[in-house]
């Protein structure tokens, strides 16, 4: 059994972790043989590849990033000829065939479901694996990468609340999540964030305003503010794209979080700051609850390809390691619900969503 397996989209802790899980889990209980395709749908595009030997899975259970490289080619120009001509669904059926390849596991987002279900609709046998710090995949209760994501997150808004508190401040915390505000909510709320702004939920920036100065009546002189970087003003989602768009072209505050301090900082006269983690919560090592999920997560996926089922996603469902169908799931969005038990909860906390 030849099995090619692929990391694409934006690298996050587990991904190797997953290979590992699903390369001791083939040799174990298959006859494999395992081919590392590099940089996502780019090698499998261009015939990059290695037979990769078993050594090379020990010692990679805790290591971030992902040994195979990754990159980003989206799924709107897979079927894009452009100025190399290269047709990409065609080099890639015909690259699986010259690998000699049984089947296909691809880890990645919403993006990379989305080829593995074209690729799997074209005839190749493909198996999906869910990672995203967003947690953003319809579908599985959890994706692995976000439970890291979060303890970073959480980790970035408690450094904060000490010099919040020292300086008397209002803290204003981006974090990633463009279309999706599952990261923010949950570090949010472990953080201890007093205000949680997020895409699903439109914020009007005078009722930010006014939990900073009730905060300040009640002698609590710094405010922590955890944002999505997709979040928008009830102005905005007014406005079509273009129109948002162009806004923000004229604007000198590159970042959500930027443009709500300088806003914060004209209604109330509090001292306002932005933080903006950035990159840095979606590196390093995977926490504990992210390396079992992943291992379990390629372990399912080499269950599959013993038992000859592709076309197929690994998921987690209340608890339990199932799988979903490529074509139910790739490219449905998993938004945060505004009446989440999680939202709730956070509500009956006095965390205010803006709104």
């Amino acid at each position: 059994m030849r099995i090619g397996i692929l990391t694409s989209g934006g690298d996050c802790p587990g991904l190797n972790a997953a290979i590992r899980g699903v390369a001791r889990a083939a040799y174990q209980t298959l006859d494999a043989e395992i081919v590392g395709i590099r940089a996502g749908y780019r090698g499998l595009i261009d015939g990059d590849y290695q037979v990769m030997q078993q050594s090379q899975f020990s010692g990679i259970l805790t290591m971030g990033g992902t040994i195979l490289g990754t990159s980003r080619t989206p799924f709107r120009d897979m079927r894009l000829v452009e100025e190399d001509n290269v047709d990409k669904v065609h080099a890639m059926k015909m690259n699986y065939r010259s690998m000699r390849l049984d089947c296909l596991v691809t880890l990645g987002g919403n993006g990379t479901h989305k080829t593995a279900n074209l690729l799997s609709q074209e005839g190749l046998n493909v198996i999906g694996l869910p990672k995203t710090i967003d947690n953003d995949i319809y579908g599985t209760d959890f994706t692995f990468g976000f439970h890291t994501a979060v303890d970073i997150a959480t980790d970035v808004i408690d450094r904060i609340h000490t010099t919040a508190a020292s300086h008397n401040r209002v803290m204003v915390i981006e974090i990633m999540g463009n279309k999706a505000g599952w990261l923010t909510l949950y570090a949010g709320i472990a953080g201890g964030a007093d205000v949680i702004l997020l895409p699903e939920i439109p914020y009007d920036i005078n009722k930010v305003a006014r939990v900073v100065d009730e905060r300040a009546k009640n002698k609590k002189y710094f405010t922590i503010i955890a944002v999505a970087e997709g979040a928008l003003s009830v102005e905005e989602t007014q406005m079509k794209r273009k129109e948002r768009e162009a806004l923000w072209e004229g604007d000198p505050f590159k970042s959500v979080a930027q443009r709500i301090a300088a806003q914060l900082t004209q209604i109330t006269s509090a001292e306002c700051r932005a933080v903006i983690p950035g990159h840095m919560q979606r590196g390093g090592s995977p926490c504990a609850y992210d390396r079992v999920l992943s291992t379990e997560f390629g372990v399912r996926a080499a269950q599959l390809i013993r038992e000859g089922r592709f076309g197929l996603t690994v998921a987690l469902k209340e608890g339990r390691i199932s799988e979903n169908k490529l074509e139910d799931v790739a490219g449905v969005p998993k938004p945060v619900d505004p009446n989440d038990q999680t939202v709730i909860s956070a509500r009956d906390i006095n965390i205010s969503f803006g709104d």
